[in-house]
């Protein structure tokens, strides 16, 4: 396999910042609620949440999704994106989990189309999961299925532990050695979303959308989701 450009690997850096005007930063995918709710309030308890919600969520639904829809890009298979974004829309457990990828999709788009002067065409206005966007992102910058998805987790994982520092809360050193747990684990969690058959992907989180039900009308929140 050949080593990515410095502008490929530039690009991905960039894909995975939290400064990407897409919003990630007022999600936190029902930890808010996890705080109050679930005694989510030291920082081993919202590390092993976070790790608990990367490989049992992320992995094997948006992560199994970015992986396919790359690839589906590259090969220019709009029917398989139409799928896996329908996909996507079908499996949010909640109000606010629809309105997240909803709305991190379309600010997405409106981000590529600065970037790719044929994106306005591609996405034609149509509603997009936030995966979907990525994957898109991912596959322009010439990017490996692996290294688009690595970059999707990281992404994740540097949004989610900015959330539990403010939510719990905790120091920016607590939040850095949760950051590098979830760096460990990525990986493993990015191999089997790869392998993972179309059968098997799932985006069945009870207690995640539990949580995230009952953040909607949660007293005194930070985050939208």
């Amino acid at each position: 396999m050949s080593e990515p450009s410095a502008s490929s690997l530039l690009q991905l850096i960039w894909l995975a910042s939290p400064a990407l005007p897409v919003g990630g930063f007022s999600y936190s995918e029902g930890l808010e609620a996890a705080v109050e709710m679930a005694g989510v309030d030291t920082e081993a308890a919202a590390a092993d949440w976070l790790a608990d919600q990367l490989h049992l969520s992320l992995g094997r639904g948006d992560l199994a999704v970015v992986a396919q829809a790359q690839a589906a890009w590259r090969a220019g298979d709009t029917e398989a994106i139409a799928r896996l974004n329908a996909w996507v829309m079908q499996t949010r457990e909640s109000a606010e989990f629809l309105l997240q990828t909803l709305q991190m999709g379309h600010s997405f788009v409106e981000w590529l189309k600065l970037h790719h002067a044929d994106a306005a065409g591609i996405f034609q206005g149509r509603p997009v999961g936030y995966p979907i966007a990525f994957a898109f992102a991912a596959e322009r910058a010439g990017a490996t299925v692996r290294d688009g998805c690595l970059a999707f987790a990281f992404g994740w994982a540097e949004n989610m532990v900015s959330a539990a520092v403010k939510a719990v809360p905790l120091g920016q050193s607590a939040g850095q050695r949760m950051l590098a747990r979830l760096a460990t684990e990525i990986p493993e969690a990015v191999q089997r979303a790869m392998a993972l058959p179309d059968d098997e992907r799932q985006a069945f989180s009870p207690m995640l959308a539990v949580l995230s039900a009952r953040h909607e009308t949660q007293y005194s929140r930070l985050f939208r989701s």
